[in-house]
């Protein structure tokens, strides 16, 4: 039998604590080697693309594994479409037997903020409480939402190419959280004295220019999710202490892939993962000073740990609806 939840349902027992907890095992397995990670699949279409990840994950909790089918159309809010939409699928190890379908909706953006927030504790500054973003779709609501747990912000510069959704992105922040938001129209203030940048676009060229960003400043790079995609001029990289969510996906992929294709940046340059940093196998910030940026592509078994739990309180609440698709 498998449990099929809607994306309202799951709104019902997910939220960023949840998230934040269960991304930090699960980087806690991928730092001690309890994970089976393939690499992820990708199809672009004419209009966006689609990607298949999977996995298996060995937790505290539960030993899982299954697969997610996620669509990513930047352009859909012009048509008040959302951004990313998909399906998790969650199974047995050991029987192989589905034990969820969920609308993967939610569980990807909270994960995905959840990875930045877990970054943003590690890397930036303790006393960090000025916050850039670049991009103000869904990923940098949960960004928002992600950071404020995990450091005391007291305001949100948001720039985005749609002035509409900086506005309501703005209006949100500023009534959910009582933080200070202010909009900008030029990436530059966005980025210029902020302690901590998140940058969630789908640009193919660099928008964050070296110069702009001060020392001590640390970078969530969460854009580049595909070949050729980059939002950070390579002279950061080159100055900066780079983490990466998974060194094989990211050189595909994320934010240092272009750079090192071109020779701007070499393998030996990349710091480490957050795993390493989150198991102790190596130390975050060392210094003030520094430059720190998170390369995140992310990853299924972020997916699986959110989705499990997930799975397991909708299953206390009596929510969803059990099938059983062999029957």
């Amino acid at each position: 039998m498998s449990l099929l939840l809607t994306g309202s349902e799951i709104m019902q027992v997910l939220d960023m604590d949840l998230a934040l907890a269960a991304v930090t095992e699960a980087f806690r397995a991928y730092g001690e080697g309890r994970v089976n990670l393939p690499p992820k699949a990708h199809l672009p279409v004419a209009q966006g693309s689609f990607k298949a990840m999977y996995g298996e994950i060995f937790l505290p909790t539960g030993h899982i594994c299954g697969v997610k089918w996620n669509a990513n159309f930047p352009e859909n809010p012009r048509q008040g479409r959302l951004t990313i939409m998909g399906k998790i699928l969650l199974n047995d190890p050991e029987t192989g037997l589905e034990l969820a379908d969920l609308d993967s909706t939610y569980i990807t953006n909270y994960r995905t903020g959840a990875a930045g927030g877990l970054a943003v504790q590690y890397l930036a500054r303790q006393e960090a409480n000025r916050l850039g973003l670049v991009g103000a779709g869904e990923q940098a609501r949960t960004q928002v939402a992600a950071i404020i747990k995990v450091r005391p912000i007291r305001e949100v510069t948001i720039y985005s190419r749609t002035a509409a959704r900086s506005e309501a992105l703005r209006d949100e922040i500023q009534r959910r959280y009582g933080i200070e938001a202010r909009v900008v129209e030029a990436v530059a203030p966005a980025v210029q004295g902020q302690d901590i940048v998140v940058t969630v676009t789908p640009s193919t060229s660099p928008l964050v220019l070296r110069e702009w960003v001060g020392p001590g400043t640390h970078i969530n790079a969460f854009g580049a999710d595909s070949p050729g995609k980059q939002e950070l001029d390579p002279a950061i990289l080159a100055a900066a202490k780079i983490v990466v969510d998974d060194w094989a996906q990211c050189q595909d992929i994320g934010e240092i892939n272009v750079p090192l294709a071109r020779g701007e940046l070499t393998p030996e340059q990349i710091y480490g993962s957050l795993g390493d940093i989150v198991t102790g196998k190596k130390p975050g910030r060392a210094n003030p000073e520094e430059i720190t940026v998170f390369d995140a592509t992310g990853l299924a078994i972020q997916d699986l740990a959110l989705g499990l739990e997930v799975w397991r309180r909708a299953q206390t609440r009596g929510l969803g609806e059990m099938k059983d698709f062999l029957g």
